[in-house]
Order: C-alpha cells, then sequence, then structure tokens
C-alpha cells in the first residue's frame, strides 16, 4: 500500500479524534491508569551484579568460589589517623574498637584487621595463635613499635589490612547477605556502617574512618538510581516546557505536550512493571528518553497544526490537516525508533535489556497518545495561534538555498569529513572500571580512590587452586606459592592472600623464629599437622573455610592490585593463566573470578553482541522505510543519515576521551532509534513534494526544509539538551550516554541537513523542468 493511499484512513481517523474528543480523553485516561499501575511491582536492584545474565561464565566462576570458600561481600572502614602513623595510640585504640563494634553488623559472619589479626608464636612443641593488639601494649611505646615490626614483614597483612607506609589500616567485615530480602540488608548493613563511623568520629575525633567495600558499592547505585530521578524528571520537563514555548509560542500546545509526556513516561514504567522489569542506574534514564521521544512525536504535529492555523484554517481543520499529513510519518518514526531502542535487547548486559524495553513501551505509548489525546486536548483547548513566524521561515529558506547552490561540495566534504572520523574511532580503548562508575561529587568514590592512593588496591583477582589430592601436598603448595610469588613480582600488585604463607610462619614459629625456618614443610604429614595445630587454635569466626575448601582439596587466591583497566586486567589475567600452564604441574584447575574480571570480559562480550544487533537493526529499519516509501532509493539513502552520525560522534570521541565502557556499546544502537525520526519525516516531506506536487528534486527538497526543517531543528535541540540533561548523574556510565548520545544527535541534524538533501538530489534528479529556484539562485 503506497503512501497517498493512506491518507482517506487519516483523514477519517482525525475527524473521529475530533468528534469523539470527550471519549478519547476518558479511554486514555483508563487505559493509561491501568497500565501505570504495574510501577507499583517495580523492584530497586541494589547489585553490581545485575550486569551479568545468570549465565555468565565469569560470574558462574565466582558463585562457585562463594559457594565452596564463603560469600565476597563486605564492608570495608579505613582507619586513617591524622599523623598517618596506624600503630599510634589513638590509631590503635581506634581499630580495636571497631572490630569489636563491627561484629554487630548485621548479617556479618566474620571480622579482620589489624588487631585480631592472629599471630602465631610456639613454645616448644607448643603453637599459640592469638591476636596480634591488645589493649595492654596501647601505653607502650616498645611494644607498639615491636607489633610494628611483626605487621610490616607479613605479607598477610602488608597491602590488605595495613598500608605498606603504614599510614592507614582497615577493619573488613565480611557479609552473608540473606537471600530472600538482599536490598533491605543491604540498606540495614549500610546504614549501621554509617551511624558507626559518625560513633567512631565522636570517640576518636583525631581518626579519619571512611567507608567502602562491595556492599557500599551496592547502596551506591541505588541510591544513584533513586536521586538521579530526583534530578532528570523535573530538569527534564522545565527544560523541554521552556524549549517549546520558545520554538511554538503556544502554552496550550506545550500543556497538551506536558500531559502526553507524563502519561507516557507513567505507561512506560508501568507496562515493565507488569512484566517484572527490575529498576537500576542503567535504567534511570528511561523517563528522560521517553520524555524526549514524545516531544520529538508531538512537536511535528503542533508545528503543522500551527502551519495550518497560519494559512487561515480553522482549529478543527487545522488539527484533521495536522494528522492527516504526519500520521504515517509519525508512526513510521515511532516503529523504526522502537526497532533502534529494541535491539539493545541483543545486550550481554541485562540493564541494557530493561532500559530498551522501558523505552519501547514509551514509545509506543508515545505514538499513540500523540495522535489521539494530545490532538483531543488542543481541540479542547483554548488555543491562541501566535503571530505566523516569519524569521524561522527565513532561516529555512536561506538554509535550503544555500544546499542548493552547495548541494556538491557539501557531499563531497561530508563524505571526506566521515572517512577522517571514522579513521579516529580506532583510539578508543574499552575500559570498564567499577570503582570509577560513580564521579568525584559522591563520597563513596572519594572514599574508594582515598584507598586507592593510601591502600594501593581496588582491583580484586579471585583464584580457586585445586589439588590433585590434598592442599597439604607439599608439590602443591610448592606451586601455588610459586604462583604467589609470580603475582608479588608484577607492578601493578599490592598483596597475595594464600594458604602457603601461613604454613611458612607456622613452621618458622616453630622453629624459634629463625629466619632460615620461613619455608615451607616438606611432608604431607607435618603440613597436616600444621594445619591441625593452627586451626585448633583459632577463636570463633576467624577460621579458615574463607581460605581453603571443606574437604582440604582446594584453596583460595585473592590477588589485590591497584586500581587497572579492563584491558590491563584482562592482560595480566593472561599472563596469569600461562604462567600456570608454563611452570605448575600439581594445580588441576585455576579458575579466575572477582568484580575485575566480570567487567573485563562482559566489555568484550557486549560490543560484539551489540555490532551483531545494530546491523540487524540498521538492515530493518532501511527494510521498513523501503516498503513505507516504496522506493529501494530511499531505503538505501536512509542509511546514510542513520549511522553516519554515530562515525561522527565516536570519532570524536575518540580523539577527545579515548575511552569506551560497556554502556557506550548501546549508543549506536539506541541513537539509529533516534536520529532515524527526522531522517523519516525529512524523506516523508521530499516523497510528498515528489508525488503530491510534481516537484523536482530541488523543489522537493526546499518543500522538506520550509514544511518539517523547523520542527526537526526544534527536536533536535530539545533531545541534545534532553540528553545533556544526564550529564549531571553522579553515575558515570549515565552521564557519558547523555553526552555521547547528544554529540550523535547534533551529526544527525548536520547529515539530514547537509547530507542527506544532496544526496537526495543527486540521485533522484529525474525532472526534465528546470528549477525555478535553481534558476534564481
Amino acid at each position: 500500500m503506497s503512501k497517498i493511499s493512506l491518507q482517506p484512513f487519516a483523514s477519517r481517523f482525525a475527524e473521529w479524534v475530533v468528534a469523539k474528543r470527550t471519549l478519547v480523553i476518558a479511554l486514555s485516561l483508563i487505559l493509561v491508569g491501568f497500565a501505570a499501575y504495574g510501577s507499583v511491582n517495580l523492584t530497586l536492584s541494589t547489585s553490581y551484579r545485575i550486569f551479568f545474565n545468570q549465565n555468565n561464565p565469569e560470574l558462574l566462576a565466582l558463585e562457585a568460589l562463594e559457594r565452596t570458600y564463603g560469600k565476597s561481600d563486605s564492608v570495608i572502614f579505613i582507619v586513617a589517623p591524622e599523623n598517618n602513623d596506624a600503630f599510634s595510640e589513638q590509631a590503635l585504640a581506634a581499630t580495636l574498637w571497631l572490630t569489636e563494634q563491627a561484629w554487630r553488623t548485621p548479617y556479618s559472619t566474620r571480622v579482620d584487621s589489624l588487631t585480631n589479626f592472629q599471630h602465631t608464636t610456639a613454645d616448644g612443641d607448643m603453637l599459640f595463635v592469638d591476636n596480634l593488639v591488645n589493649a595492654e601494649i596501647l601505653s607502650s611505646i616498645e611494644k607498639r613499635s615491636e607489633v610494628r615490626d611483626i605487621a610490616l614483614s607479613d605479607p598477610r597483612l602488608v597491602g590488605k589490612l595495613l598500608a605498606r607506609d603504614a599510614s592507614v589500616s582497615t577493619v573488613i567485615v565480611t557479609i552473608a547477605l540473606p537471600q530472600d530480602k538482599p536490598a533491605v540488608g543491604i540498606s540495614e548493613i549500610t546504614k549501621f556502617s554509617r551511624d558507626l563511623v559518625n560513633e567512631s568520629a565522636n570517640a576518636f575525633p583525631d581518626i579519619d574512618v571512611r567507608l567502602v567495600g562491595s556492599i557500599i558499592i551496592n547502596h551506591a547505585f541505588a541510591e544513584a538510581a533513586v536521586n538521579s530521578q530526583k534530578i532528570f524528571l523535573p530538569l527534564s520537563l522545565a527544560v523541554m516546557a521552556v524549549f517549546l514555548l520558545i520554538f511554538t509560542r503556544m502554552i496550550a500546545g506545550v500543556v497538551a505536550i506536558g500531559i502526553t509526556m507524563i502519561f507516557s513516561v507513567a505507561v512506560s514504567m508501568g507496562l515493565g512493571g507488569w512484566i517484572g522489569l527490575p529498576f537500576s542506574p542503567p535504567v534511570a534514564p528511561a523517563p528522560t528518553i521517553v520524555l524526549m521521544i514524545v516531544v520529538a512525536n508531538c512537536v511535528h504535529l503542533l508545528v503543522t497544526f500551527q502551519q495550518r492555523l497560519w494559512a487561515g484554517d480553522s482549529k478543527h481543520n487545522a488539527i484533521v490537516e495536522s494528522i492527516r499529513v504526519n500520521l504515517h510519518p509519525v508512526f513510521l518514526a515511532s516503529f523504526t525508533t522502537a526497532l533502534g531502542f529494541l535491539a539493545m535487547n541483543f545486550a550481554e548486559v541485562p540493564p541494557h535489556r530493561h532500559l530498551g524495553t522501558f523505552v519501547a513501551f514509551g514509545i509506543l505509548a508515545s505514538f499513540f497518545l500523540s495522535v489521539t489525546l494530545l490532538p483531543a486536548l488542543l481541540s479542547l483547548l483554548p488555543v491562541r495561534a501566535p503571530n505566523k513566524a516569519a524569521q524561522s521561515e527565513q532561516l529555512m529558506s536561506k538554509l535550503s538555498r544555500f544546499v542548493l547552490r552547495r548541494q556538491r561540495l557539501l557531499l563531497y566534504g561530508s563524505i571526506a569529513t566521515a572517512v577522517i572520523f571514522a579513521a579516529l574511532i580506532p583510539r578508543n580503548e574499552l575500559n570498564d572500571v567499577l570503582t570509577q562508575f560513580f564521579d568525584q561529587s559522591v563520597e563513596f568514590r572519594q572514599d574508594l580512590d582515598f584507598l586507592d592512593e593510601r591502600m594501593g588496591g581496588n582491583t580484586v583477582l579471585e583464584y580457586s587452586l585445586i589439588s590433585s589430592g590434598n592442599i597439604a601436598a607439599p608439590e602443591f603448595l610448592a606451586d601455588i606459592s610459586a604462583f604467589a610469588e609470580w603475582y608479588r613480582e608484577q607492578p601493578p600488585v599490592q598483596n597475595v592472600a594464600i594458604i602457603s604463607d601461613t604454613f611458612r610462619y607456622i613452621n618458622k614459629s616453630l622453629h624459634g623464629d629463625a629466619p632460615e625456618a620461613y619455608r615451607l614443610p616438606q611432608t604431607d604429614e607435618l603440613a597436616i599437622q600444621f594445619l591441625l595445630l593452627y586451626e585448633l587454635s583459632l577463636p570463633f569466626g576467624l577460621d579458615l573455610n574463607n581460605q581453603i575448601s571443606f574437604d582440604k582439596s582446594s584453596t583460595r587466591m585473592t590477588v589485590t592490585a591497584t586500581t587497572l583497566s579492563s584491558n590491563e586486567v584482562l592482560e595480566l589475567n593472561r599472563r596469569a593463566e600461562q604462567w600456570l600452564a608454563d611452570n605448575t604441574s600439581h594445580i588441576v584447575s585455576a579458575t579466575g573470578s572477582g568484580p575485575a574480571l566480570l567487567f573485563a570480559y562482559i566489555g568484550q562480550r557486549n560490543i560484539r553482541s551489540m555490532l551483531l544487533g545494530t546491523a540487524i537493526v540498521l538492515l530493518c529499519i532501511s527494510i521498513v522505510l523501503l516498503f513505507a516509501f516504496r522506493s529501494v532509493r530511499l531505503g538505501l539513502i536512509s542509511l546514510v543519515p542513520n549511522f553516519f552520525p554515530a562515525i561522527f560522534g565516536f570519532g570524536v570521541w575518540g580523539l577527545t576521551v579515548g575511552e569506551v565502557g560497556t554502556s557506550l556499546s548501546v549508543v549506536v544502537a539506541m541513537t539509529i532509534g533516534i536520529v532515524v525520526d527526522d531522517t523519516v519525516h525529512f524523506l516523508s516531506k521530499y516523497r510528498r513534494g515528489r508525488l503530491e506536487y510534481g516537484y523536482t528534486p530541488d523543489e522537493a527538497v526546499n518543500f522538506a526544509f520550509q514544511s518539517t526543517g523547523q520542527a526537526i531543528f526544534a527536536t533536535t535541540v530539545v533531545l541534545v539538551t534532553g540528553f545533556l540533561v544526564l550529564m549531571l548523574s553522579p553515575f558515570v556510565p549515565t552521564a557519558q550516554v547523555g553526552l555521547l548520545t547528544a554529540l550523535i544527535i547534533g551529526f544527525a541534524l548536520i547529515c539530514d541537513f547537509f547530507m542527506l538533501a544532496p544526496i537526495l538530489i543527486a540521485v533522484d534528479r529525474k525532472s526534465q523542468r528546470v528549477s525555478k529556484l535553481t534558476q534564481s539562485a
């Protein structure tokens, strides 16, 4: 069915909407209310693990490790004395107090600190294990100095519980979150921990206590999702209202669009709730994006409505004509935009799929409401047409003439520029660092940076080292010890926690602390005796279950390093696996895991999956436009303004930033869905000029500029401004998506005006009639 044959239906539909406006409004309220009610089912995801599928291999490895050695969720208190001496009387007193109080943390299973570190001593064949620090030694400078020497010489402490320069120490609380209510548990733990920090500030005013750990990261995710909505929605509504007033100068129109926007967002969130989608920080931009899509649809209808009023039509006729002219392009724009966002379901990251689905629901609601509720409201509200905007018409006329005069220069210049920007894209490096997902304004991020600077470790790699027999076998202990030593030689590594160090210290203690006795036991029997003696001496809550498996067949190794990029994490792990393969024979398996590896791998997978998704959606959109316009030529031409803006955007990003995270891998599919709107409207008006009015290509381009150029410019300004609002988010991936998307949408306007128009003329100049516009130019 051709576009022209749809006009009678569009006219009849428009007449029905205006005639049944009360019914339309009532039905809209009922349906929107029912859909929006689903928002009560929305749940807030509070874990960084939402970024991974349940069958993600690295996540499965981490979960297997946690089943073997216990959960690794934690709260970390950083004890930072003003005098930079973790062994001062006040600092040790604060650490002792925090260690004792931290056992009261909800769902805590273990507390490790400098003070309760289990130090071994011996008397003959008797092994004694006791806390490194107790209250009796605090007032003794000599005793504190002795403890300092012991701690700084122990690799199990330095870089984990104590800074290498002894300036700060940590108290680490291990948490076992309740499976039935993890979000509630995270909230309770965070509140208790913050209260404890405040209590410590009152009790020890010279000690700065900071708070980090995976539990605090998870709570920061929840806070980012909630706080973002407090910024995005009101600010976006205000900004869009201002720009709409500037562009349309029609208060009634802005009110009608505002109601349509709010209803569309309500439907989007409600339908997501009905199907059980969770709400998380990556999903937080969804309401704002829906607002912008609604504006893009409504502006075209409102501008045509104004133009008909200026032409002398009655309000009734102007509304009918606006629907008749725009129903088809608005449907096409909405459909193709929804395709773009649905392509995000190819993503490996679940929140990105959720975001695409939420927005697709909003686009669906936006289309129906913009062609029903909006005109019904306009027909009821008192509308006063402003004075004809001659200045904007003159601007579009001048722009059209400029393009027609310089079409060849613009065409070749655009292609050359695209080649240059495409060459800059490889400058972008994949990088996802969990600890850098929050900007510097967030206190939690400041504390993480402090930990990295003073302790030197925000990147954690976990390994489960499996023996063919018992972990007490000397050959196995020798292999894991050598593996730990290799890791310690790597420049970014600050600490390696491995059970072989404990065996060495036990052996040393039982041999009068002789330095030459700091070695591994030579027989299985001796190693088993050491292990039994040590475990029997440990207090409750500080056993070795977090380091060795229940059946003693495997052990855990934890590597802590300075903050590394995704590529650096992957390269470090690759070299570790290669070293294991080349230098060990008694380690049956060594599976690496941990948050750092999770995010390093997911970035690569997400990019590959989104490349496929983007290619498919680009093909689908072109096929849709091909059938919609009944033209292979227009279907192929539409590829240019839909895809080239992404080339320009990522080229600029490579030149200025040079790093892309997982979140940016979905931007191409998302922006294709957005920028196709203006392409559809420009092609629709161009096609209308050619078919309905018999214009030459030059005249049809001029007609497209005159009839839709103002609306395209207005929607671009609103979209760019709306996405720039996302830069206010403390969640860095959201801020980056906002900036890059705004950049690409801005380039899309340039492509529509300065690339699409010359291409249309170049490939579609069939008329033999000489254009009067070209002659006058």
